[in-house]
C-alpha cells in the first residue's frame, strides 16, 4: 500500500513543520483500520478541527492575509514606514526580502493537512468501514479549494488577464518527502478548484444546515460563486449566488442592525466564519483588530494602517451610511480639531472595544464569507449576465440601503464601479480590494500623501501590468524545490 507521509511538501514547504502547531500533525494510517489516526468520523472531525485552527494563522487569516488587500489595493494606507507589514503596502518584495513566504508555507501546510485527512479516510473506507465521511469530506475538499483559491491569487496573475501564466503547485494526495512538484498554469489550479468545490458539493446536499465555524454546504457554493466571477462566469456565478440568496438559510441584517453584528459571533449573514478563541488563536496586540485601531486607544495599538482618504471620501458619500459606525477618529496624527475616521474597529466588536463576547476584545471572530458579499457577487454577475441590469439593481440595493441617502441603483444608473464602490464600502479591511481592482482591471491610486511616507518600491498609481502584483516564490522555496527555480514570477 502507498506510503503517506506526514512530511508530504517538505521539498516544497522547506520550513511548514516547524512554523505550525504540532497538534495539527495527523499521522498517517497505514493499515485502513480502526487503530490509525482517523478511524471514525469522530476522528476526522478533531482533524478538521486542527485545518480550521492553521487557518487562524497571523500568516493567514489571522491577520496578513486579509491586510494584503486592502493595504494594497488603495483603501489603506500608512502613516510611518517600517512599523510592521508596511512592505505590503510599498510592495518592498523581493524572493530574498519581503517575500511573504509564509503564505506560501502556511497555505500548503492546510493543503497537506487537508490531503492527509483525505487519504486516510479513504484507507479506512477501504478497509469496509461502516462510517459515513461523506460530509466531512466535502468540507475538506471545499477547504482545499479556498487555499488554492488564496494561493493562486497571491502568487498568479487574475485569470481573465494571463490564465496560460504560471498558477502554484497543485498536489491533491501525500507525496514522497524528495517530490519536486511543479507550477500548474491559473487555468489548470482554477480547474482543480472547481474541481473540488464539485466534489464538496455534491458530498455535502444531503445535509445543507450551518455549520457554525466550519465549511459548510453553502458556504461551499458561496465560494463557488467567488470563484466564478473571478473567472467571469458570470452565468455559473449568479447561479451559485441565488442558490445562497434563495436558500432563506441566512438574511441580511437591517441597517440598524449591521454595526452591532461585529460585536456577535456567528450571525444571520455569516456563512464561514473562523473562531478565535483566547486560549488558541486571540493574537492579541498584534492582532488585525490592533492593526486597525488608532495609535494608544489600547495598550500596544500602533494605528499601523488606517483607512486612506480616498476610500473615506466614498463612504463620505453619505454620512449617515451604517458602516461609519465601525469606523473612529485618528485625529491624533493631526495638530487639527477636524477629526478624521480612519480607524477601523471591525475586529475588535465595535469602537467600544466590546469584542464578540469573549475574555479578550481582540479574540473576534473571523469573517470570510458573508452573505452581503453573496449579493454583490450576485449583482455583479447579473450585470453581465442574461440576468439583466435591473435584477442586478436588485441585489445591489439590498446592500446599498445601508447608505440611506443615496439613492438606489436602477438599470440606467447601476454599473461595474457602483458595485465595485459599494464591495469597498461593505467589505472594507475584508480581504478584497486588491484583488477586485486588479481582476477589473482598474488603477489603483495610493494615498502616499497622507503623511508623506516616501515609497521608492512602486509608483503612486499602478495598474496590472506591474510585476508585483503577484508574490515572489522566496529563493527558500526555490531551494528546496529546484524544479521550480525557472518557473519564478517574471520581474523577480
Amino acid at each position: 500500500m502507498k506510503k503517506i507521509y506526514i512530511a508530504a511538501l517538505a521539498m516544497l514547504i522547506s520550513s511548514v513543520l516547524v512554523s505550525c502547531d504540532d497538534f495539527l500533525d495527523m499521522q498517517p494510517t497505514q493499515s485502513g483500520s480502526a487503530d490509525g489516526a482517523v478511524a471514525t468520523v469522530a476522528d476526522a472531525e478533531v482533524a478538521m478541527n486542527g485545518i480550521m485552527r492553521a487557518m487562524t494563522s497571523s500568516s493567514y487569516y489571522g491577520r496578513n492575509f486579509l491586510l494584503y488587500a486592502d493595504a494594497k489595493g488603495g483603501d489603506l494606507t500608512i502613516y510611518s514606514a517600517g512599523r510592521g507589514n508596511d512592505a505590503l503596502y510599498s510592495f518592498n518584495h523581493t524572493a530574498n526580502s519581503g517575500s511573504y513566504s509564509a503564505f506560501w508555507r502556511q497555505g500548503y501546510y492546510c493543503v497537506l493537512q487537508v490531503n492527509t485527512l483525505l487519504n486516510n479516510i479513504a484507507l479506512v473506507e477501504d478497509a469496509d468501514s461502516n462510517e459515513d465521511f461523506s460530509y466531512v469530506k466535502g468540507q475538506a475538499y471545499a477547504l482545499r479549494a479556498l487555499f488554492y483559491f488564496d494561493l493562486v491569487r497571491l502568487y498568479g496573475l487574475p485569470y481573465n488577464y494571463n490564465k496560460d501564466s504560471y498558477g502554484v503547485p497543485v498536489v491533491t494526495e501525500p507525496i514522497e518527502a524528495t517530490a519536486q512538484p511543479t507550477r500548474a498554469s491559473v487555468k489548470d489550479t482554477y480547474a482543480q478548484i472547481l474541481s473540488d468545490l464539485d466534489t464538496a458539493v455534491s458530498l455535502m446536499a444531503d445535509d445543507k444546515s450551518t455549520r457554525d465555524g466550519f465549511m459548510s454546504y453553502y458556504a461551499a457554493v458561496a465560494l463557488t460563486a467567488k470563484v466564478k466571477l473571478y473567472m467571469e462566469d458570470y452565468e455559473g456565478a449568479l447561479k451559485a449566488a441565488d442558490e445562497v440568496i434563495s436558500s432563506g438559510k441566512y438574511s441580511l441584517y437591517k441597517p440598524e442592525d449591521w454595526a452591532d453584528s461585529w460585536s456577535k459571533q456567528f450571525g444571520s449573514e455569516s456563512l464561514l466564519e473562523l473562531a478565535i478563541t483566547p486560549e488558541e488563536a486571540d493574537l492579541g496586540s498584534a492582532s488585525l483588530g490592533y492593526y486597525y485601531m488608532r495609535y494608544g486607544h489600547k495598550s500596544g495599538a500602533q494605528g499601523w494602517f488606517l483607512a486612506s482618504d480616498y476610500f473615506l471620501d466614498r463612504l463620505g458619500e453619505d454620512p449617515d451610511d451604517v458602516r461609519w459606525a465601525v469606523m473612529d477618529n485618528d485625529e491624533y496624527w493631526y495638530d487639527t480639531d477636524i477629526p478624521r475616521s480612519g480607524a477601523c474597529y471591525k475586529y475588535i466588536g465595535g469602537t467600544s472595544l466590546s469584542g464578540d463576547g469573549k475574555a479578550t476584545a481582540s479574540a473576534v471572530n473571523i469573517k470570510i464569507l458573508r452573505l452581503s458579499e453573496v449579493y454583490l457577487i450576485a449583482a455583479e454577475a447579473a450585470l453581465h449576465s442574461s440576468a439583466g441590469a435591473d435584477k442586478a439593481a436588485e441585489y445591489l440595493n439590498a446592500v446599498r440601503c445601508r447608505a440611506p441617502h443615496l439613492a438606489p441603483a436602477d438599470a440606467s444608473t447601476i454599473s461595474d464601479d457602483m458595485i465595485l464602490d459599494e464591495r469597498s464600502k461593505e467589505l472594507f479591511g475584508e480581504g478584497n480590494r486588491f484583488f477586485d481592482m486588479i481582476r477589473l482591471n482598474r488603477t489603483i491610486e495610493f494615498n502616499d500623501d497622507f503623511m508623506s511616507v516616501p515609497v521608492s518600491t512602486r509608483e503612486k498609481s499602478i495598474d496590472r501590468t506591474f510585476y508585483k502584483i503577484v508574490l515572489p516564490i522566496s529563493q527558500d522555496e526555490i531551494n528546496a524545490n529546484p524544479a521550480i527555480a525557472s518557473q519564478q514570477n517574471p520581474g523577480y
